[in-house]
């Protein structure tokens, strides 16, 4: 195994990564690196091989790593990403900062986050994906992202430079996010807390949140009505589809599209991540024959699958 730049963070080899993400699947990272601070980060990128792949990844909310492992250097921020601080009416938030976190930290400061309170994760993914819910996505506030690139330069990214759209963005697979700021309207610190129980409330009568999920497991279709028909100004529902298509509850091993909500892709107790992405792969054929619609992947899969 190749030499790597000294660090003054965590450096592990051969890192099983199932216990860091939420349907707890996957091999082991060649590598997995925890920086001490931003200039433990820049440094090593600077010096790192750069024929070598990095990847950053989260708490692993939103993801797939394959059984054969991913053969990169796996990046994940911690203590010294996740502080929170607020001025006025901005609130700026470390990239590992849990996004209900920052949703309750801005919320007692009287600025709304709110739609940040219910999405499973951390800042970093909730701004490469442009996440959302209740109809506020993290371009509605996003104020400037601080990110580091592939060669260790930190760079300051406005919304501009991100080409926000329908969970995504055009930010680089390798450049690693380590803060964010956001603009808030101000409200009542007691009504913001009472919308966020309610938001609570109903997101768990109508998820799995008890389950081990990745939450939902394909956007949403844009530019299709009720009927699966090509129709600019409706969004249909995948959840929707998938049900229509008679795959709630649909089994694959240890895998299951969930009966409670059928886009939530649900490792039962021993499901391995061939069988949730080969689930997940029946699901998109079976809903295309059934509604002439391509369902694309929310959760991010990485890695190699273990040869046959």
């Amino acid at each position: 195994m190749r030499q790597l730049p000294p660090v003054r963070g965590t450096l592990t080899p051969n890192r099983p990564l199932a216990d860091l993400t939420w349907l707890r699947v996957g091999g082991p990272a060649d590598w997995l690196f925890q920086p001490a601070d931003v200039d433990d980060l820049t440094t090593f990128l600077r010096d790192l091989d750069p024929d070598l792949p990095v990847f950053p990844m989260g708490v692993g909310s939103n993801l797939i790593v394959r059984d054969g492992g991913l053969h990169a250097v796996v990046i994940r921020l911690g203590r010294g990403f996740n502080g929170i601080s607020v001025d006025g009416t901005r609130v700026t938030a470390g990239a590992a900062a849990l996004d209900a976190h920052v949703a309750r930290k801005a919320a007692e400061a009287g600025l709304d986050l709110t739609f940040l309170r219910t999405i499973p994760g951390s800042i970093g993914g909730a701004v490469r994906m442009n996440a959302g819910c209740y109809g506020s996505y993290v371009a509605d506030h996003l104020v400037q992202a601080t990110v580091v690139d592939r060669q260790g330069v930190l760079r300051t990214l406005k919304p501009e430079d991100l080409d926000f759209a329908y969970r995504q963005t055009s930010l680089p697979p390798d450049h690693i996010i380590t803060k964010a700021v956001f603009e808030a309207e101000t409200g009542d610190p007691a009504a913001l807390v009472a919308k966020m129980e309610d938001q609570l409330a109903r997101r768990d009568e109508s998820q799995p949140t008890k389950d081990r999920t990745a939450g939902s497991t394909f956007r949403n279709p844009v530019g299709y009505s009720s009927t699966g028909q090509a129709d600019d100004t409706h969004d249909l529902k995948a959840w929707k589809v998938i049900d229509e298509a008679g795959l709630r509850g649909a089994t694959l091993g240890g895998a299951q599209m969930n009966p409670k909500h059928p886009n939530f892709l649900t490792n039962t107790g021993n499901a391995t991540a061939a069988e949730l992405e080969a689930l997940g792969e029946k699901v998109r054929e079976k809903v295309f024959q059934t509604h002439g619609i391509r369902l694309e992947w929310e959760i991010m899969r990485v890695g190699e699958p273990i040869p046959d």
